[in-house]
């Protein structure tokens, strides 16, 4: 059997691959205009004269997600009922801008003529109050068809109650050659507008993840295919046309879960994960669990199916460095992306943060993936003395300005995840990975007084990793709002049986064994009075687990207030064979004489200073490594600064102490 995990990035497309007994690893410059087309010759590099062996694919895809932020999904209908047709428009009452006068609301991602109101009405208690009319419906799916439309969202009132009009409409599509979704079925929860919302995500994304799927299929031939979603495990390909929002955040979440695991492993999973990309940097908190949320957005459109939280920031690699009105140095969000890339890579001509790291010598230009790309740091000299001329500061200063601003919106990220939701940075480990974090990782950890880094083996590809070390899960929820003193713990556990038969019928089909399915079960609580829910496990002590939860969330808990249960959820997580990570054997504390390759002079601190250079595959269990030095492996390039140290653990991650 051949496992291949594979990570779409903004510059990179990363690959782990099992094959002939070894794990091995492979990064390849991304296809902007066709990401597949990056993945399909690295799977055929990889697999070479193997096309007929058993080979296993797993993959994240940011099709679905650049679809919606660039707009260029389907051209999407929407039914709803007669009078409600503008619910996607309306909305909520939040702005975004406060403090912007001239403040446009995003467009709905369904033009006005292709939304339809049909009469037929279910009230909150799910009783019919008016028929659907058949004919209407099929009327209005003509001209839906006959005006050029691929896809269509139908979310009816109250369907999370009784979906029997939706269930019509779905009879009537299915004999029709176009795309569609019924709310009930992708998120049967209150809250019309967010669940019309993810409804109407899924079918613009649903066509185009079709397409990208259809194509990779057709040219890696009959091999199994399946796909990361958003909540940490993997589906089938089927599944993940069927719900493409379920993969909106696919590639953070492999690299989440590889950390998860890891920490499972050395037994710290106390972290925040710090993933810093050519485009962007993703973080998330993980306080002995994955972190989930129903509450993301993507491109200001609310998504409510279940998602690691992972805050994102546009700063990366690739990260433009830039002058505002006000005279300020600015680094990012707008990226260089693999094309043109970096000034470094030979045909960009705008600084980015990788040509900053590479001008004071921190990233070296002949230790690039493993010298198979070679950085031209020849060409950044006339760049650096044009911009720091402009600004009237040296190149070196420029240089570590650069660094310094693109450090400092990072660490305010960790800091929304940490901080501001009642967490202590100095009770966490700072996991870094993707093919900039070790660059940056210590001057992090600095900044929030985090103790530790813990960088693992092959950082730059962490998120194909996570693929190949995640579980197939599948999310579950249901409407049921009781206050607390009308129903027990028996009352609940009858709402969970439902769910379960769903779940277990989903996850066979998946190919699992009975024996590896296991069932969470959780429930969405909150005071009488409030608007949002907290999610707790669902077992004897639900209500105490809901005051306790509440508590550390806002600082109090309210015991004599009564409570309100929302929503019923199912985790359905299938258990499969992964990659094992391996233990060191020895222990030592004597370097090999080929671990230390080089003594290069690089900046800190606007001082030139002697730097030992070491090639990762070479140290051990034991090996200590004193700043200031630098460590490169294929995948990416640490940096250890002058007030830091390392040492190898038994897992060969570094681990970095401030």
């Amino acid at each position: 059997m051949i496992f291949i995990g594979v990570d779409t990035g903004g510059t990179f497309t990363d690959f782990i691959y099992f094959k002939d007994g070894v794990w091995d690893v492979l990064k390849l410059l991304s296809t902007p205009d066709n990401p597949g087309k990056a993945v399909i010759f690295g799977i055929k590099k990889i697999l070479g004269d193997s096309v007929n062996e058993n080979v296993h694919i797993i993959h994240g895809s940011t099709v679905a997600t650049n679809s919606i932020l660039e707009r260029k999904g389907a051209k999407t209908a929407f039914i709803t009922n007669k009078g409600f047709e503008d619910i996607l428009d309306i909305g909520r009452q939040n702005r975004f801008e406060l403090y912007n006068l001239k403040y446009v609301k995003e467009p709905s991602l369904v033009d006005s003529k292709f939304k339809f109101g049909v009469k037929g009405r279910i009230n909150c208690n799910g009783e019919v109050l008016e028929d659907i009319e058949l004919e209407e419906i099929r009327k209005f799916i003509s001209k839906i068809i006959d005006n050029g439309g691929e896809s269509i969202a139908v979310c009816l009132l109250f369907s999370f109650k009784n979906n029997k009009h939706e269930k019509l409409i779905g009879e009537v599509l299915q004999k029709k050659d176009i795309y569609f979704s019924l709310s009930s079925e992708i998120l049967s929860e209150f809250r019309e507008y967010e669940r019309a919302s993810t409804t109407v995500i899924n079918v613009y994304v649903g066509p185009k993840m079709q397409k990208y799927i259809s194509f990779l299929k057709n040219n890696i031939g009959s091999k199994k295919l399946s796909i990361m979603q958003s909540n940490g495990g993997i589906i089938s390909a089927d599944t993940a046309i069927k719900e493409s929002v379920r993969t909106i955040l696919s590639g953070p979440a492999g690299g989440v879960v590889g950390a998860y695991e890891i920490g499972k492993i050395i037994e710290n999973t106390k972290l925040i994960t710090f993933d810093m990309g050519g485009t962007s940097t993703d973080v998330s908190l993980i306080n002995d669990k994955l972190s989930l949320t129903t509450e993301s957005q993507i491109g200001k459109y609310p998504v409510k199916v279940p998602m690691i939280d992972i805050h994102t920031v546009g700063a990366g690699g690739g990260s433009i460095a830039y002058i505002d009105a006000g005279g300020a140095l600015k680094v990012g969000p707008v990226s260089a992306g693999a094309d043109p890339g970096p000034i470094c890579y030979g045909k960009g001509e705008e600084i980015t943060v990788t040509d900053a790291n590479c001008f004071l010598s921190r990233l070296l230009y002949d230790h690039f993936l493993g010298g198979d790309m070679k950085l031209n740091r020849n060409k950044l000299k006339h760049y650096f003395n044009k911009f720091a001329s402009k600004v009237d500061l040296s190149e070196v200063e420029l240089a570590e300005g650069i660094l310094a601003v693109s450090n400092s919106v990072m660490e305010k990220a960790i800091r929304v995840i940490t901080v501001e939701r009642g967490f202590d940075p100095r009770e966490f480990t700072l996991f870094t990975f993707g093919g900039a974090g070790g660059l940056h990782a210590a001057y992090l950890a600095k900044l929030l007084s985090i103790p530790k880094v813990l960088i693992p083996y092959n950082p730059g590809i962490m998120s194909a990793i996570g693929m190949v070390l995640a579980d197939i899960i599948k999310d579950y929820s249901k409407t049921i709002m009781f206050k607390g003193v009308e129903i027990d713990f028996d009352d609940l556990r009858g709402f969970f049986n439902k769910l379960e038969e769903r779940a277990l019928e989903e996850l066979l089909s998946e190919g699992l064994d009975k024996e590896n399915i296991y069932l969470d079960e959780y429930i969405d609580m909150r005071y009488e009075g409030q608007s949002y829910e907290i999610i707790v496990p669902f077992n004897k002590d639900y209500l105490e687990n809901f005051h306790r939860e509440h508590e550390r969330t806002y600082g109090y808990a309210n015991r004599d207030k009564d409570v309100e249960i929302v929503n019923v959820r199912i985790r359905g997580i299938g258990k499969r064979n992964k990659m094992k990570i391996l233990k060191s054997n020895e222990k030592t504390n004597k370097l090999e004489s080929k671990a230390h390759i080089d003594t290069r002079d690089v900046v800190f601190d606007d001082k030139l200073l002697k730097t030992n250079v070491y090639d990762r595959s070479y140290l051990k269990w034991g090996n200590k490594i004193y700043g200031p030095a630098i460590i490169v492996e294929y995948s990416s390039t640490t940096v250890i600064p002058p007030f830091a140290s390392g040492y190898i653990d038994a897992y060969r991650n570094i681990i970095i102490e401030i």
